[in-house]
């Protein structure tokens, strides 16, 4: 019986006691009035009974004090057994996070130390401590050979530790054996075996398998050929994060392998992998949608895709083989004739703060829209141009059926309907375009893009023309234009505002330039394009020339070969002097690579990245939330400061680095 039942019973009792001797009292006193001699002695008979009664009460109390004394003893003596032998740790801090006191239980775990002290960081991890901090109350902890689930009482400072050793073997057990697919595809296959006899073509496809079956008989996995270009990767998860830590070597292999055999041009790999706790099928999805966003990306990469979409890449350090066809950029022309004949109208939309390739391809796009007798639309935003761009401005107010198609953001929105065809040019990024918001407005929408595939991609476009291969949207969009039946005749503004585009991404032909890019130039200006104007509208004022050089002049040589520049803090430049400024670093002896780091808003930093190859600035800026080329990528960072940008930079670099060695 516990202790509140046996004292409520023991007052009970006292209380109807009490309740009889008041009632036997008030009849004595009655009999006094009746009968004395009968009242004294029913008045002796009450003492000796109250006084039994009195006895009896203090003994039952006796009783009682020792019962509830026994009862403590034993449970003291109960909870000494089970805070010495109960599987469970019990540890107490402090809001400092020091340990203030724990229980046997975690005292033999950590016999080797003296915990009381010492602080939470120092015994465990920084992550017991994200966790405490965050306000979370679970979590896993990794104490070798054991591991336990943490419950934390933020309230009490408390934290209970659970011995769940078994059951994380048996999870992570589970984990390491799901299954994941892995599509492997030889990038430049047919280009290179296109014109070899049989017996060559037969060593390099035996030199191939060799090394793949190699590679998959070394990691412990199923691999099989499914035809002369792809393979079939059968692994689980426990695999998948040894290749991880090998940083998918097998790519330099496959290049490195076959240099000689195919007269100094390297066969690259592009591998796509899904994983995940899905379905074979959704498997099978995610590997294919991986290698799509890799060949998306210039090939020579790994993307490993899980199922919430999240990817991860490696590799990618050479630049993308041009492998596009004519052919294919007859058929793209075709179906998008057909895209905007069914629609009612067209919106074209570059990226924020356009360029002369973003301007450039806009207006090729419009020339094509007109062929079709359809109405176009340029979305553009006249409160932020550069000064080039405000030139090119200027000059579309001499040309009404040009000038008259721009429209702002709000405007299209008031214009858009669900039949419209929205054509995105010089992004694919729906979080870089001018107005995100209008993409989900269309049910048709077409990518025309030169930059590598990155994970933030608009969802379910009708129709993708990405080339990483390409010099420049402009290139691509001239290309198309070629196609185009019935075809509108170039105006020299637009053929001379494309040729500016592809001027500009090439630095005058000078970077990423191909046999394509000449004869897209060679077709504008027979079509009227002018470079002295195209000059002119590059032509910048001395302000500009004085404050990009400024940026240079702070430049400084991070690990020998690496040129960073910091803007000042106090100053503020637009993208286009950074990118320059990127570019110009790349003319100084010894640099393979630039960043440039500076201000372009109050609270948003930019960073432009530039290489001459060798370092692959795409992955670097990808890991700061951005993207672009090999030799080309930038970043934009919100709520944060131009010294912590600074330091990630440099971090990136280091960590780039080190993955090479």
């Amino acid at each position: 019986m516990r202790k509140v039942e046996v004292f409520n019973k023991y007052m009970n009792i006292k209380k109807y006691f009490l309740y009889i001797y008041i009632f036997s009292l008030f009849i004595i006193v009655t009999l006094f009035i009746v009968n004395l001699y009968l009242a004294l002695i029913s008045l002796f008979i009450y003492v000796v009974l109250a006084m039994i009664t009195i006895h009896a009460f203090k003994q039952m109390k006796q009783n009682l004090q020792q019962h509830e004394k026994k009862m403590f003893t034993q449970i003291e003596k109960a909870s000494n057994q089970i805070n010495e032998h109960m599987p469970i740790g019990v540890l107490i801090y402090t809001e400092q996070l020091i340990v203030e006191w724990v229980n046997s239980y975690i005292a033999k775990i950590y016999d080797d130390k003296v915990l009381i002290g010492q602080s939470i960081k120092d015994i465990f991890n920084e992550e017991l401590i994200k966790v405490i901090h965050s306000g979370e109350k679970e979590t896993w902890l990794s104490s070798k050979p054991y591991f336990f689930k943490v419950w934390i009482d933020h309230e009490n400072k408390l934290m209970y530790f659970f011995n769940r050793t078994e059951e994380y073997e048996i999870k992570d057990r589970y984990e390491r054996e799901q299954i994941v697919l892995a599509n492997i595809y030889l990038d430049n296959y047919d280009d290179i075996t296109g014109n070899m006899d049989d017996n060559v073509r037969s060593q390099i496809n035996s030199e191939v398998t060799t090394t793949l079956n190699k590679w998959a008989e070394a990691h412990q996995f199923y691999i099989k050929r499914i035809s002369q270009d792809r393979f079939l990767a059968v692994l689980n998860e426990g695999v998948l994060e040894r290749l991880e830590k090998s940083r998918f070597h097998i790519l330099d292999e496959i290049r490195t392998i076959l240099l000689d055999k195919v007269q100094g041009t390297p066969m690259t790999l592009s591998v796509g992998i899904g994983s995940g706790n899905v379905t074979i099928l959704e498997l099978s999805k995610l590997a294919q949608s991986s290698l799509d966003l890799v060949l998306g990306r210039g090939g020579d990469q790994v993307a490993i895709k899980n199922e919430s979409g999240k990817v991860r890449f490696y590799g990618g350090k050479t630049n993308p083989v041009e492998k596009r066809t004519r052919i294919r950029a007859r058929v793209i022309s075709q179906a998008l004739i057909e895209l905007i004949k069914n629609s009612d109208q067209v919106f074209i939309m570059g990226h924020r703060n356009p360029d002369m390739d973003a301007i450039g391809s806009a207006m090729g796009i419009l020339n094509i829209v007109k062929s079709t007798d359809k109405a176009g639309y340029i979305i553009f935003d006249d409160s932020n141009m550069a000064l080039d761009i405000s030139k090119v401005y200027e000059k579309t107010k001499l040309e009404k059926s040009i000038y008259e198609s721009f429209k702002h953001p709000n405007k299209a929105k008031e214009l858009i309907t669900e039949k419209s065809l929205v054509i995105i040019v010089d992004t694919h990024r729906p979080s870089l375009t001018i107005d995100e918001s209008l993409i989900s407005k269309a049910n048709q929408k077409v990518i025309i893009d030169h930059h590598r595939r990155s994970e933030d991609f608009v969802d379910e476009p009708t129709l993708v023309y990405m080339e990483p291969y390409a010099s420049s949207t402009a290139e691509l969009v001239t290309e198309l234009i070629e196609y185009t039946p019935n075809k509108k005749p170039l105006t020299v503004l637009e053929a001379t505002v494309l040729l500016a585009g592809i001027i500009v991404d090439t630095q005058s032909f000078s970077f990423r330039t191909g046999s394509r890019t000449f004869d897209a130039a060679s077709y504008l200006r027979k079509n009227g394009a002018d470079p002295v104007v195209v000059q002119e509208f590059l032509k910048e004022d001395l302000k500009t020339y004085v404050r990009r050089n400024k940026l240079v002049e702070s430049a400084y040589l991070y690990q020998e070969t690496v040129a960073i520049v910091k803007a000042e803090p106090e100053e503020q430049y637009n993208n286009i002097i950074i990118a320059q400024t990127a570019d110009m670093l790349l003319s100084i002896e010894n640099v393979t690579a630039s960043f440039v780091i500076a201000y372009t808003g109050k609270s948003e930093v930019s960073v432009s990245a530039r290489s001459l190859g060798d370092t692959n600035v795409q992955v670097i800026m990808e890991q700061m939330n951005g993207g672009g080329h090999l030799t080309n990528a930038a970043t934009q960072l919100k709520g944060t400061t131009i010294d912590e940008v600074e330091n990630e930079v440099i971090q990136q670099i280091d960590q780039y680095f080190d993955i090479e060695k």
